[in-house]
């Protein structure tokens, strides 16, 4: 049998997570300058097509990040307020609100998101020197 974790214990996950993801928003901003400095420092095929590359999967992970805070943001504020009013955390509305699913999201998103973040360091790694 599942087990339900309290409200708070919850709310704390989802903060944890949307922080993580705030600074894999830096992370890509600093990527994507990096991205800008390969872009005026070298022509060669192999660079262009990496730089492609790297660009659309950096906007496929800053929307995927976008969604995934948001959709925790709101469950955050419903566990908050159960937790201020006292309440506790059934499993009809704990699975009526896909925590489950959603702490899944995060493990698959972190887990591209690491693989992302080790290609784009031997790529620049390769070609920025």
């Amino acid at each position: 049998m599942e087990k339900i974790p309290s409200a708070m214990k919850l709310h704390l996950r989802y903060r944890l997570y949307i922080a993580e993801m705030n600074l894999d928003i830096n992370v890509l901003r600093i990527f994507e300058d990096y991205v800008k400095e390969m872009e005026a420092k070298k022509k060669e095929p192999e660079v262009n097509k990496g730089i492609l590359f790297f660009q659309k999967k950096f906007v496929e992970f800053r929307k995927e990040i976008d969604e995934l805070r948001h959709e925790m943001h709101l469950q955050k504020m419903k566990l908050a307020a159960l937790d201020r009013d006292n309440k506790t955390l059934d499993k009809k509305t704990y699975k009526a609100d896909n925590h489950l699913d959603l702490k899944k999201r995060y493990k698959t998103y972190r887990e591209s998101f690491d693989k992302l973040k080790k290609k784009f360091r031997l790529f620049e790694e390769e070609w920025l020197n």
